[in-house]
């Protein structure tokens, strides 16, 4: 990726978080559904601070399985409360689940297997990683090394009621 790219995701990131609490307010609203399919609102607790915050979030569910991709995430802090398990609330389709999220090992066949799985339902979503991605021919070695060093992923297995 080159510096130019760079500049232009993270103008396109600070653009984006300005609009953070108009799309919290739509999915904690009657009208979330605009929003639901593809966005969450994800409560985090700081592992240092103890603070809470909730930020809305791209996900994908996989049964009883909710998973997070974090682009440019050099540039994102709320992911690496997770490198140890911890819990989470999320607030998907106007429904709050909690379950116990941690970051997927980025060298692990599952990293890649959540990546492909994402981009498959949405091959658009490589561009936020910086790659071209092809239905027809899934995750590429190089490209899987690109989301690896540009990427993190974060698996919240749900608690079943």
């Amino acid at each position: 990726m080159t510096v130019g790219c760079v500049f232009a995701h993270y103008a396109v990131d600070k653009i984006m978080r300005r609009f953070n609490p108009l799309i919290s307010g739509i999915l904690l609203s009657p009208i979330h559904w605009i929003l639901s399919p593809g966005l969450a609102l994800l409560t985090v607790t700081g592992r240092r601070t103890g603070c809470r915050y909730t930020i809305p979030v791209g996900y994908q569910r996989f049964d009883d399985t909710v998973v997070i991709l974090a682009s440019r995430k050099f540039m994102k802090t709320w992911w690496r409360n997770y490198t140890t398990p911890g819990p989470a609330t999320l607030r998907i389709r106007g429904r709050d689940l909690t379950g116990t999220a941690e970051v997927v090992p980025a060298g692990s066949a599952e990293f890649g297997e959540r990546f492909d799985a994402s981009f498959q339902r949405m091959p658009w979503l490589g561009k936020q990683f910086g790659i071209r991605y092809d239905k027809k021919q899934g995750l590429t070695e190089e490209q899987l090394a690109v989301v690896r060093e540009q990427g993190a992923a974060v698996r919240v297995s749900l608690e079943t009621t």
